[in-house]
């Protein structure tokens, strides 16, 4: 990264599951030293209730964080933007690094499913931050 705290931007379309799940655990094993952003193409109201509850289970509290909007300044502030079915809706910047993580969305499913995406995601995460912090 060329930055000294890498920045990392993920989106989903509602901004209320994958994405939030992801932003919880990076911030949770990276704390400060990265820059953790989420925005959604189509934001909801409020965060997926059982997203909230399943990262609970690993200790990760989710409940403050509100779904936003995605805004190309996000994109352009951020060096890694990290995309979970959005599509087409994501702004495309010179010089950033994109990863497009096929993960199912949690909208409407029961605990189990939810529980597979959130491993599915940990595991992405973890690597992700040996990428980012030479770990």
């Amino acid at each position: 990264m060329t930055t000294a705290q890498p920045s990392v931007l993920f989106v989903c379309v509602h901004n209320a599951g994958r994405s939030q799940m992801a932003a919880g655990y990076l911030r949770h094993f990276a704390g400060d030293r990265v820059k953790v952003r989420s925005a959604g193409s189509m934001p909801a109201e409020h965060i997926n209730p059982v997203a909230v509850e399943v990262m609970l289970e690993e200790g990760i509290d989710i409940t403050r964080q509100q779904p936003q909007v995605l805004t190309p300044d996000a994109v352009e502030a951020s060096d890694v933007i990290i995309t979970m079915g959005c599509g087409d809706a994501c702004p495309i910047f010179p010089g950033k690094r994109y990863e497009d993580w096929v993960l199912d969305d949690p909208a409407g499913e029961g605990i189990d499913t939810v529980r597979r995406i959130r491993d599915d995601i940990r595991t992405r995460i973890n690597k992700l931050v040996n990428e980012l912090l030479g770990l």
